[in-house]
């Protein structure tokens, strides 16, 4: 029996196909199981993203309830400190006129410091004076 050379150039290429098929289809059973596995995760992340954008509408939901809120609740400030500011006003000037008094009461002592006890009378006096404003601002809670 005697094989030619174009015969046995088939035969050797056919046994090396044959060996590279079996050397790849392990191979191609691997991938295989890496795209079903693939395939799954790719199925929980679309879940989890499906969940995780309903609870994200929910969450902007709530925040913007929170928001409206704020916003009526800062109004709501906005027009009490409306209605304090000429409280707040006024507690000033008196605190000023209190201000203004105390210094007009030390120049006086400081023009009257040389008349002797005459003027320590005054000066004591006007020391009272200036003691009752400032315990009555403590009294109003002003100080």
């Amino acid at each position: 029996m005697s094989i030619s050379y174009g015969a046995l150039a088939g035969l050797i290429a056919a046994v090396a196909f044959l060996i590279l098929v079996l050397f790849t289809l392990p191979l191609i059973v691997r991938v295989t199981k890496t795209m079903k596995k693939v395939d799954s995760t790719m199925d929980s992340v679309n879940t989890a993203v499906d969940d995780l954008t309903k609870k994200t509408s929910v969450l902007m939901k709530q925040s913007e309830d929170l928001l409206e809120k704020s916003n009526a609740l800062l109004a709501d400030v906005n027009g009490k400190v409306t209605e304090l500011e000429p409280v707040v006003k006024a507690a000033a000037d008196l605190g000023e006129s209190v201000s203004d008094i105390n210094s007009s009461s030390r120049r006086m002592v400081e023009r009257f410091s040389g008349m002797g006890i005459r003027g320590a009378g005054i000066g004591i006096f006007s020391s009272l004076v200036s003691r009752m404003f400032a315990r009555r601002k403590r009294r109003r809670g002003e100080d």
